[in-house]
């Protein structure tokens, strides 16, 4: 049923958004290299157990055991790109960091189906488990919690990073979500990202799914389709960011709207595409404006928000797309059910929410200026 197909997708995301503001208030307050670094051998070690589930429940379990883990990594790595790089080349850092997303999805495919093929799926986790404890080493053995403490960071470096900021951004007392709410727009980019990734993991979830059932595609044939988008969205989520720091970083919401209008247009045109060729076109364009999208909208926050806030505030802010991937693959696993099969109310869904998410945005003040403005409390 494909109702069950999105529970088994969602499990992952359910925990996963629940550890992404404890996370964040865990680098803010010890910093990014434990935090992170536990972070990742607790998601390596229960990738290699998800190979061993015996069933849905324990599948289902694993799942969500696995996201309470990895969940706390994603404010690490925000708080990390925040402090050690000067604002106006944030947009930037962070695009290269978010194009390791979807270009890990378009490569893995290519080994995963050939350790399936050779020894079953279950190797696929247990192997899974090799380099994620190889970079938990890495990034034990080389990232400190702030330029400050590196001894790599010279004094001229330093005054780079730091200049228009108020402190090292390293490990603090206390961070309060009261705070972080104060700052501008804070609600604003939370329910933008919420609506915004209604679509996006509808469409990165259901992907392979409505190519095999809906368009005819063969197993090999889907494997290759589904992958052209996350390509192309590896190639849009650096441009984006360079885009927003280097072009547009006066105007930094309108590469953001831009990609919204152009992905909803994109996705609108593949489900009325008659013939493969131009579905795929379509939908390997939708990819990459769907990437194109996250390194530009995470320059609002990474450039308005205080760096020593950057934990608690992305957790709080990457939360509304947690729960948006939780929610998403579940909802439209319902609309297919009672649609009998055809896609047509999911992709209603889709172009409706990236239209939803784009409003907000049109709403947001282009130059917040929250470490000015809004002073924490002293008592």
């Amino acid at each position: 049923m494909p109702w069950q197909g999105g529970m088994v997708l969602s499990a992952f995301f359910a925990s996963y958004s629940i550890s992404q503001i404890p996370g964040g208030m865990l680098a803010d307050r010890f910093g990014v290299r434990r935090v992170a670094t536990i972070s990742l051998l607790w998601w390596s070690a229960f990738t290699a157990l998800t190979g061993a589930a015996a069933n849905f429940t324990h599948m289902l379990l694993a799942r969500f055991i696995f996201g309470l883990g990895e969940g706390v990594f994603p404010s690490c790595v925000f708080k990390t790109i925040a402090v050690w790089f000067p604002k106006q080349e944030r947009a930037t850092a962070n695009a290269i960091k978010m194009a390791a997303g979807p270009f890990g999805a378009a490569l893995a495919p290519l080994f995963v189906v050939g350790i399936m093929s050779m020894w079953g799926w279950r190797h696929v986790f247990y192997l899974l488990f090799v380099p994620g404890f190889a970079i938990a080493l890495i990034l034990w053995l080389f990232i400190a919690d702030s330029p400050a403490e590196s001894k790599s960071v010279d004094a001229t470096e330093l005054s780079e990073i730091d200049e228009g900021e108020s402190n090292g951004g390293g490990p603090i007392a206390k961070t309060s979500m009261g705070e972080v709410m104060r700052q501008p727009n804070i609600v604003k980019y939370f329910l933008a990202l919420f609506a915004y990734d209604i679509a996006y993991w509808g469409f990165t979830s259901w992907l392979p799914t409505y190519l095999v059932q809906a368009r005819g595609f063969s197993m090999v044939q889907m494997g290759v389709a589904a992958s052209l988008p996350f390509v192309a969205g590896t190639v849009g989520c650096i441009l984006g960011g360079w885009l927003s720091d280097r072009v547009l970083k006066d105007s930094r919401k309108l590469p953001i709207i831009a990609s919204q209008l152009g992905a909803a247009l994109l996705l609108f045109c593949s489900y009325f595409a008659t013939s493969s060729i131009v579905l795929i076109a379509c939908q390997t364009m939708a990819g990459f404006f769907l990437n194109f999208f996250f390194s530009t909208f995470w320059a609002l926050p990474m450039n308005s928000v205080p760096r020593r806030l950057m934990g608690v505030a992305s957790g709080f802010i990457n939360t509304a797309g947690q729960i948006a991937a939780f929610i998403s693959p579940i909802l439209i696993g319902y609309l297919v059910t009672i649609a009998g099969g055809s896609f047509g109310l999911t992709f209603g869904l889709l172009v409706g929410s990236l239209l939803a998410s784009c409003a907000i945005v049109m709403t947001i003040s282009d130059s917040p200026k929250s470490d000015i403005l809004i002073r924490p409390r002293t008592s």
